[in-house]
């Protein structure tokens, strides 16, 4: 198999590395080819061993699978730019954090250009970025979202979970562009404005020797790229919107039992989240 990596940083990167331990691990031959914005990062990759060479116009229409680990803008710019290179047999993917924008566009391209565009979301990171934070083992296991052109492509599917199979995935779900921007408004983009805007409180400079597992759960993804989050944010407005006007109103009646000083409101309002979370999770 000959794979493709736009963009060398932390989810690039982890392909790049689970990739190639998959084929030293199995023996099956995997060419990886790969670009990024600073040549330095390439240049290590390959002289590490990771990468084999770079991803140009020579070995672009060589790939069977093209990752495009990139924002979403320079995802977008990037397959603009080189879809006339895309080979029939290739399956372009990004792995972008939203979906409604870039696969609007990788269908339209691959329409014209006779290549296939499938939309992917690792649900697997860290609070850090760059290759120098990657690792083989970073998507072991974890969830794939996969928005195909046609939901009910059975081929279409099976080739594309085979061609991921290195990567090492334990599950993986199928959906559209819009469904996926809606629920990663709650699932994920929330989750990360409300760490973010929790850790600004002033009390947060002294919670040093009072604070355990709640702090460190409500905190771990304050720590995040604002370049990248501030991008996908914009992209994904109204979804994340909904939910911030949701969690905002329930904050608020948690905030008015208080000042009220009524104890069984804020009683119902506490279990009613505690039933809440054991439907859903169990």
């Amino acid at each position: 198999m000959k794979i493709g990596i736009v963009g060398l940083g932390l989810i690039g990167g982890s392909m790049a590395k689970a990739y190639r331990a998959y084929s030293e691990e199995t023996g099956n031959e995997i060419k990886i080819y790969a670009c990024n914005r600073s040549r330095s990062i390439l240049d290590f990759a390959i002289m590490s061993g990771v990468v084999d060479s770079e991803l140009d116009a020579v070995s672009i229409p060589k790939c069977d699978i093209i990752f495009v680990s990139l924002y979403p803008e320079a995802s977008i710019k990037y397959m603009e730019e080189n879809s006339h290179l895309f080979a029939s047999h290739t399956v372009v993917m990004d792995l972008c954090g939203t979906k409604k924008q870039i696969c609007a566009v990788g269908f339209d391209l691959a329409k014209n250009h006779g290549f296939t565009f499938v939309g992917g979301h690792p649900m697997a990171g860290t609070h850090n970025s760059g290759y120098k934070y990657s690792k083989a083992n970073m998507f072991r296991g974890a969830p794939m979202v996969i928005v195909p052109p046609v939901f009910d492509d059975i081929e279409l599917l099976d080739k594309v979970k085979k061609m991921l199979l290195p990567a090492g995935f334990g599950k993986f779900s199928v959906t559209n562009a819009a469904d996926h921007d809606r629920i990663i408004a709650f699932t994920s983009q929330l989750a990360h404005v409300v760490s973010n805007a929790y850790v600004k409180s002033p009390t947060a400079t002294v919670h040093k020797g009072f604070s355990a597992g709640s702090y460190k759960d409500m905190t771990r993804v304050a720590w995040l790229n604002e370049v990248m989050w501030t991008e996908l944010f914009f992209e994904n407005k109204e979804p994340l919107l909904f939910e911030l006007d949701s969690i905002i109103n329930s904050l608020t009646e948690y905030k008015s039992a208080l000042e009220r000083g009524d104890k069984e409101k804020m009683q119902s309002l506490l279990r009613d989240g505690r039933l809440a979370k054991e439907n859903i999770d169990g």
